[in-house]
């Protein structure tokens, strides 16, 4: 990786630091994005406050990341959230605000990037998630997005590999987050997805070394 430059959203939450220190570690120059404030003491190029499902917003920092990296060869949307709710005793806005946080970041992003992934050949990666195969209760509104997620994933690779450009996507089943583990004191966290075994997975997509790779759905799934 060591020459790419490469945009991360969400890449202030837990898996988002992963890929971008896993990005580093590799040799990346990387421009960290997310709607959260800017982390007090983080190095390197990043963007807090930035609502990256805005397509003008998300222009301008993509261009602005770009300009600052001198490049644009990848793009990872790490962007995202979880809520369970039923739909007997949920709300329809649940599904539009994770309709936006999921899938509309991921295709104002890739939008917006684009025509500088197709002038470098570079690649996308999408994080959907395991559980669109089969969505539990009170997983509806979530397991809908993420399935949008994969679609696009597929789509897209069709679109864009005439032109160079790889899109690919990972399946993780539970990543083991603080917030997971404590939604869920009394599962066995070793069997979960860690951060940094899922941003390992996550750089081979944009590597050279999955050239062959695109429209791709990996499945990430530790021992669960």
């Amino acid at each position: 990786m060591k020459g790419r430059h490469i945009v991360v959203t969400g890449a202030f939450g837990v898996l988002g630091a992963a890929v971008v220190r896993a990005l580093e570690r590799e040799g990346a120059k990387v421009a960290a994005v997310d709607r959260a404030p800017k982390p007090a003491g983080i190095s390197g190029i990043a963007f807090g406050g930035i609502d990256i499902a805005d397509a003008p917003s998300a222009a301008r920092v993509l261009a602005d990341a770009e300009k600052q990296m001198d490049g644009l060869d990848g793009l990872v949307n790490v962007a995202g959230t979880f809520r369970w709710e039923t739909l007997a005793e949920g709300k329809p806005e649940t599904w539009d605000f994770l309709y936006n946080v999921n899938l509309k970041t991921a295709v104002v992003a890739s939008q917006a990037a684009l025509a500088s992934l197709v002038k470098n050949k570079g690649a996308i990666v999408n994080v959907s998630a395991a559980a669109t195969a089969k969505a539990a209760a009170g997983m509806g509104a979530y397991t809908a997005s993420k399935s949008g997620v994969s679609r696009l994933t597929e789509s897209l690779a069709e679109e864009m590999k005439a032109k160079g450009v790889r899109v690919n996507a990972v399946l993780p089943t539970i990543i083991d987050t603080p917030q997971n583990r404590k939604d869920m004191p009394d599962a066995d966290f070793s069997k979960w997805v860690s951060p940094d075994a899922l941003a390992d997975v996550i750089v081979f997509l944009l590597s050279d070394r999955s050239r062959a790779i695109t429209g791709a759905l990996i499945p990430v799934a530790g021992k669960v």
